[in-house]
C-alpha cells in the first residue's frame, strides 16, 4: 500500500519538476520591426552588427524585452526603413540589412511593428516646412502639398497605404501564427500653432503637420482594426512633449537637439516612457 501511494505522488511530482513554472512558460520570444521612430538613432549605445540602421539598445523595444523578461528578443528595426524592407534587403549607410521579417519564427509570441512614416515621406514633409523666417519673407509649406487636383498630396499617398498594412499584418501572422501583433503609432511632433521661433515652424504649418500626422495615426488604428491586431497609440500619451516643451519634459527633439538624438525623433525620455506604454498596453493584451 505504501509502495503504491508512494508511485502515485512520484509521478505528478516528478512532472511538476520538469515542467517549467508559469513564469517561464508565459514569457515572450519577441520580434520588433520599425523604422527609426523605433530605432532610436543617436540615442546611446548604438548596437552591433548592423550600426547602419542606427539603433539604440535603449530604445522601447529593448526597454519593453527588459520589463517583460523575454524568453528571446530580436531587434531588427533599421533607420530609414519602408514597409518594402519588411520583404527585401535595405541598404544603410553602412553596408545591406536582411528583410526584417526574417526575423519571425514559428515560435514568436509577440510582434511590434513601428512603420509606414517613410513610405509617405515623413521626415522631409517637417524638414520641408521648417521656416527660418516668418512671412512674409518666409512662406508656408502646406500650399505645396496640394495637388493640381485639389487633393492633399500627403493624405493620399497615407490612403495608398492602407492595403499595405493590412497585407503586412496578415504576412507576420502567416510567419508567427502564435504571435500577438501591435501596430505602433507616432508621437505628436506639433502642438497646435507651435512655438515659433523656438522650433522654427510657422503657425500655419504647424498646425498643418498636426492635422496630417493625426490623420496619418488614425489611418494606422483603422488598418490595425482591419488586420484583427492592436494598436499602440502613442500621440495622446505624447501631448506636451513634443520639439516645443522644454529639456527634461520633451520627448521627441527640436531641429537642434539638445541631447542624443537625431532631429524630430525620439530621445531617452521619449524612448523610456513609450516603453511604459507598450509595455502596459502589450500585459493588458495578454
Amino acid at each position: 500500500m505504501i509502495r503504491r501511494l508512494t508511485a502515485a505522488l512520484a509521478a505528478p511530482l516528478l512532472l511538476l519538476l520538469l515542467s517549467p513554472p508559469a513564469e517561464a512558460r508565459a514569457a515572450e520570444s519577441y520580434v520588433a520591426l520599425g523604422d527609426s521612430a523605433a530605432a532610436g538613432p543617436l540615442i546611446p549605445d548604438q548596437v552591433l552588427p548592423e550600426l547602419g540602421c542606427w539603433r539604440s539598445n535603449r530604445n522601447y523595444p529593448h526597454l519593453t524585452a527588459q520589463a517583460l523578461g523575454v524568453a528571446s528578443f530580436r531587434d531588427v528595426t533599421c533607420s530609414g526603413a519602408k514597409t518594402r524592407h519588411m520583404y527585401e534587403r535595405q541598404n544603410t549607410d553602412l553596408g545591406s540589412v536582411a528583410p526584417q521579417l526574417d526575423a519571425l519564427r514559428p515560435d514568436t509570441t509577440l510582434v511590434t511593428v513601428h512603420i509606414g512614416a517613410n513610405d509617405v515621406g515623413l521626415t522631409g514633409f517637417i524638414e520641408d516646412c521648417l521656416n527660418l523666417l516668418p512671412p512674409p519673407v518666409g512662406d508656408a509649406c502646406n500650399d505645396d502639398y496640394i495637388g493640381a487636383d485639389g487633393q492633399d498630396t500627403w493624405r493620399v499617398k497615407t490612403d495608398a497605404l492602407r492595403p499595405t498594412l493590412v497585407q503586412l499584418a496578415a504576412d507576420i501572422r502567416a510567419r508567427s501564427p502564435q504571435a500577438r501583433i501591435f501596430m505602433v503609432g507616432y508621437a505628436t511632433y506639433a502642438r497646435p500653432d507651435g512655438c515659433y521661433p523656438r522650433v522654427p515652424i510657422i503657425k500655419k504649418d504647424a498646425n498643418y503637420i498636426r492635422s496630417t500626422l493625426m490623420y496619418f495615426n488614425q489611418m494606422l488604428a483603422e488598418q490595425a482594426a482591419a488586420a484583427g491586431i492592436g494598436f499602440i497609440d502613442l500621440q495622446t500619451p505624447s501631448v506636451g512633449h513634443d520639439p516645443c516643451a522644454s529639456s527634461g519634459t520633451r520627448w521627441i527633439e527640436p531641429y537642434v537637439p539638445a541631447s542624443p538624438a537625431t532631429p524630430f525623433h525620439p530621445n531617452a525620455l521619449g524612448m523610456r516612457n513609450f516603453a511604459a506604454i507598450v509595455t502596459s498596453a502589450v500585459t493588458a493584451g495578454r
